[in-house]
């Protein structure tokens, strides 16, 4: 099986942001990178079956840019994304979708770079906003398995502006 990790893409500063956090919208330029990024996504992934995201706003709405590009009905909302994410999180959350093959979990820094790394063999990873990795795993209840991708965001919004 495979599961994707994308960050969430551009947001509001945290100190310029006046509500609460789980709040804090991606910025307009962040809205027009991540439909770039989508797009690149959505050629990259065209088989990818389910996208599981952090409740907080700036993830869901990417989660919703890379859903839309995809025709993907549901975007389903999972809070351990949003707060104390790791791989035992993320084993937990694959094994409740069996159903699909090909997943997606849309997240934060720094739990997604840190889960991925302790998911690669304590590798050292770092996630850019709107950066997209991927793991293969032998089984749906590992924790680890390999890197199979790295895409840094300004190579996803180069190939989404084709």
């Amino acid at each position: 099986m495979r599961c994707y990790f994308l960050r969430h893409g551009i947001a509001v500063e945290a100190s310029k942001w006046h509500g609460s956090d789980d709040d804090r919208p991606l910025t307009p330029d962040g809205c027009e990178a991540m439909e770039r990024e989508a797009k690149a996504i959505a050629e990259l992934l065209p088989d990818l079956e389910l996208i599981v995201t952090s409740p907080l706003l700036r993830a869901r709405q990417t989660a919703e840019y890379v859903a839309e590009q995809l025709r993907l009905r549901d975007v389903v909302d999972d809070a351990r994304i949003a707060h104390g994410f790791n791989a035992r999180a993320c084993q937990t959350i694959l094994t409740e979708h069996s159903d699909s093959e090909r997943v997606m979990l849309v997240g934060h820094e720094p739990t997604m770079s840190a889960a991925i790394g302790h998911m690669i063999g304590d590798g050292n990873v770092e996630l850019k906003k709107a950066a997209l990795a991927g793991i293969e795993l032998a089984e749906r209840t590992s924790t680890s398995g390999t890197l199979i991708c790295l895409i840094p965001p300004k190579v996803l919004r180069r190939l989404g502006a084709r």
